[in-house]
């Protein structure tokens, strides 16, 4: 399923460390090339009337609306009363900023490798060489259940177990909601796209972001512009430090996020699903020299070894069916091997016409 991806290339530095070092220059390791940084390329740090939609799910009909416009428009968008508890998600985010400042001995203990990502990271991609990004990372497996093993996840701080999996199963249950009405919003039934993800039967994992304060952060990104290759990605940002871009056209939009709202984006795999009607968006984020940050994105994704097509229903002669089916399992090798790579792939993987 990997490929033979057993060990890193190159042995792994954890960022924080390099942080903490006090550093005034960042290794050439982490220097992007000119035409990626921040501050070479248009963004926005925003206006009022520059941000991604904010929806309230507690809006009744209007709300499936907004979301269909968002979904169209953006790609991306906030959503307000989803239905998990505040309080949750607060102490969430505070747990996992806990275990990154537990000593490093303690974290080292679940480091992680590329032949399935779980753990402790620093890296994403195994090319010899590679440019990374500003970031360390905690990446564990929510759902199937065959797949979710608690010895994997970090025993500090001492509640972070329970907390990972209350805030699981409301995030699964926001997911089902989302799904049921991004399916309504193409014109079929509510169950449908659920149903082409493998039913209750589907895959969902967490990868928890950190991004130390960094000395140059223009140079550099703390994750590179990519499209996610799952389903829905549902993120928890660090409330108090905005980081996510996303893009629009030409130019970066720098997310400010609301209180206690989570911002949902649409995947590749929905992007194949919907025959391209919903398109993944790409993303990036960047760093800040004064202040840490800390987010969990949560992917919802489709059972992984169900071949993903267009749906029927939205494949008509006029609009042919843009990608081939392929599982979930063959196309996340890509992002795996080769890194965050813009949207590269789901381009790459359209149907010669």
């Amino acid at each position: 399923m990997t490929g033979g991806l057993q060990e890193w290339p190159e042995p792994i530095v954890r960022v924080q460390s390099l942080s903490e070092s006090g550093l005034h220059v960042i290794p050439d390791r982490y220097v992007k090339p000119p035409h990626q940084r921040p501050a070479t390329t248009n963004h926005h740090h925003n206006v009022n009337n520059n941000n991604i939609p904010i929806i309230d799910l507690g809006g009744g009909r209007s709300s499936d609306e907004e979301i269909w416009a968002a979904c169209r428009d953006w790609g991306f968008f906030q959503v307000v009363n989803h239905g998990v508890g505040p309080e949750l998600m607060d102490r969430a985010r505070e747990a996992w900023r806990e275990f990154f400042h537990q000593p490093m001995e303690a974290k080292q203990r679940y480091a992680n490798s590329p032949k399935t990502y779980e753990g402790y990271g620093s890296r994403l991609g195994v090319q010899k060489g590679a440019v990374l990004d500003w970031s360390d990372y905690y990446f564990l497996h929510y759902l199937p259940p065959a797949l979710k093993d608690h010895d994997k996840w970090p025993s500090l701080p001492s509640d972070i177990r329970e907390v990972i999996d209350d805030y699981g199963k409301q995030v699964v249950e926001f997911c089902g909601r989302l799904m049921r009405i991004l399916s309504a919003n193409l014109g079929l039934d509510e169950e449908r796209l659920q149903d082409a993800f493998g039913g209750t039967n589907i895959g969902a994992c967490l990868r928890v972001n950190f991004y130390p304060k960094c000395p140059q952060p223009d140079l550099t990104l703390g994750l590179s512009s990519h499209s996610d290759p799952g389903g829905l990605t549902i993120l928890l940002p660090d409330h108090q430090v905005p980081g996510l871009q996303v893009r629009r056209g030409d130019d970066w939009i720098t997310v400010k996020p609301a209180e206690h709202a989570f911002i949902v984006n649409i995947g590749d795999q929905i992007q194949v699903l919907s025959n391209a009607i919903y398109r993944s968006v790409e993303h990036r984020v960047i760093v800040n020299s004064a202040k840490e940050r800390v987010s969990l994105a949560f992917f919802y994704n489709p059972k992984s070894d169900i071949p993903i097509r267009p749906v029927n229903e939205l494949v008509t002669k006029e609009r042919p069916a843009l990608y081939p089916p392929m599982t979930f399992d063959q196309y996340r090798l890509y992002i795996r091997t080769k890194g965050p790579c813009g949207k590269s792939q789901v381009e790459a993987l359209k149907s010669p016409r």
